[in-house]
């Protein structure tokens, strides 16, 4: 048996050690994507079959009779992104301007204050906006519930907009500068629109995330069988009509809660798949 040569053993064991590490890590990536897989396809299973055109025109149906559909909480679920969008955006591009690009004294609190809440439980801002706006106006609304979606937002939008607005070279902010141009425009005119694809993956990745969130509504939108006539009332969102769907003993429900938990994946995919096609090939760090 040939063996080889002496010469070649040390390639051929970093190319062995080499192959060794690629496989393990095609293995935990693997390992990684199945649980995702595997979820989806039993979400599809399960929701698809449940899907029909009532679903999504009709409103729920009284406690115990079959059929409706989730056309409230649809729209609901829309109009509370809307709200929290208002809020939490311009707070976040704001807040995170002023760190990268001004700094001060306030920056090191500001920066440590949004690290903090993006690891706070939604559930602590459900019961935050709940005393500070539910209780004062006696009743839920669909304003504290975007007020408490627009708070967790908030630190999202914050960091994402720092660290693209680091991206920025600071040669075009001293280019502007010297052309004469003050440096709150050079902010808007230059830094942010060369940084807009990486602000806006921020924006819509934080949408993304308070898109799914239950615990905060429960506190503040709560539910509503009809459609809300105003904002000061309580809104139905897929969120939590999925979880008092999924709980309930009613087989009907609960074959509209996997159908809604599939609309609102879908909802979460297709922004993620937007944030894809309007960045692609934009966030490639600039030199």
């Amino acid at each position: 048996m040939r063996t080889a040569p002496r010469k070649e053993r040390p390639y051929l064991y970093r190319k062995f050690k080499s192959n060794l590490m690629m496989g393990l890590t095609c293995a935990a990536t693997l390992l990684t994507l199945l649980p995702l897989f595997l979820v989806l396809a039993y979400l599809v299973s399960k929701g698809f079959t449940s899907l029909n055109f009532a679903f999504f025109t009709h409103l729920p149906k009284p406690v115990g009779e079959p059929g409706g559909g989730m056309a409230n909480a649809i729209v609901g679920t829309f109009e509370l992104i809307g709200l929290a969008s208002l809020i939490g955006v311009p707070i976040g591009i704001g807040a995170g301007l002023y760190l990268n690009e001004y700094g001060g004294a306030f920056s090191a609190p500001a920066r440590f204050a949004a690290d903090v809440l993006i690891g706070m439980p939604s559930i602590v801002v459900g019961i935050f906006a709940y005393a500070i706006i539910v209780r004062p106006m006696r009743s839920f609304s669909a304003l504290a519930g975007g007020f408490a979606l627009g708070i967790i937002m908030i630190p999202l939008v914050t960091r994402t907009t720092e660290e693209m607005v680091r991206l920025v070279p600071q040669e075009l902010r001293e280019a502007a500068l010297a052309l004469g141009v003050t440096r709150w425009r050079t902010t808007v005119s230059v830094v942010v629109r060369t940084a807009a694809a990486g602000i806006a993956t921020g924006v819509i990745l934080a949408i993304a995330r308070v898109a799914g969130e239950t615990a905060p509504l429960l506190f503040t939108a709560f539910s509503n069988r009809f459609w809300a006539r105003g904002l000061r009332e309580p809104i139905a969102s897929l969120t939590v009509q999925v979880y008092t769907y999924a709980i309930s003993p009613f087989a009907d429900w609960q074959r509209q809660a996997w159908a809604g938990a599939l609309v609102l994946t879908a909802i979460v995919l297709a922004l993620e798949l937007g944030v894809r096609w309007i960045t692609r090939g934009r966030l490639k760090p600039l030199r």
